[in-house]
């Protein structure tokens, strides 16, 4: 009898070390719920939904590009470029060398101050030409006129992979800082389709005649 009992206590241990006795210890906890993703998506600030704020643009013809900038600036526009009104494809290197022709809306129009601001303009010693003159296009595939553009322009204006030579047309200077020469004559011709074919350009500088 004593054997029987200390064998069915026995068995009772080892099954509550493998799987406890008390039922109450396997019965599972309900598992944590899983925050939802329209929850932890954060809201929107009230930055987000204020609007940009409007501002008249200043009349900036006139003034050196620099004072320009910095006036815009203080005005909150922070957006700003500048192109050559002539047409020569300059890089304005030196704000204070150059001053403001034109500007891509007229003074007064309000617009958000986010607007990007494009002052037209010619180095300070330069007459401002009565319209912004624009830089040479390939059209229709045919070879534009290019005669008294910068050589830098006409270069831009012509496929990136085109093979092109430029020389002196007065004599064998070489053609440095294109931007400064102007093209005198060019081939192919105006009109002449474009093929691929090789252009050669001649060119004296801006304060030269051409021969």
């Amino acid at each position: 009898m004593h054997t029987r009992t200390l064998t069915a206590a026995l068995s009772c241990l080892a099954a509550a070390t493998l799987v406890g006795c008390d039922p109450a210890t396997t019965s599972r906890q309900p598992a944590a719920p899983t925050p939802s993703i329209a929850g932890s998506a954060m809201a929107p600030s009230a930055e987000d939904d204020k609007p940009v704020e409007r501002k008249a643009v200043a009349n900036f013809v006139g003034m050196g590009l620099q004072s320009a900038q910095d006036k815009a600036q203080a005005d909150g526009f922070f957006s700003l470029k500048s192109h050559d009104s002539a047409g020569r494809d300059r890089l304005q290197a030196f704000d204070r060398n150059w001053k403001v022709c034109s500007q891509n809306y007229a003074p007064g129009k309000t617009v958000p101050v986010d607007t990007e601001l494009d002052f037209g303009t010619v180095k300070l010693e330069e007459a401002c030409p009565a319209k912004d003159q624009k830089e040479p296009e390939v059209e229709g595939g045919k070879m534009p006129n290019l005669a008294g553009k910068s050589v830098k322009a006409a270069r831009g204006a012509l496929d990136s992979g085109t093979s092109i030579t430029v020389t002196d047309a007065t004599g064998d200077r070489i053609v440095f800082l294109e931007s400064n020469w102007q093209v005198c004559t060019q081939s192919p011709s105006p009109g002449v389709a474009l093929r691929g074919q090789p252009v050669k350009f001649t060119a004296v500088k801006y304060e030269e005649s051409c021969p």
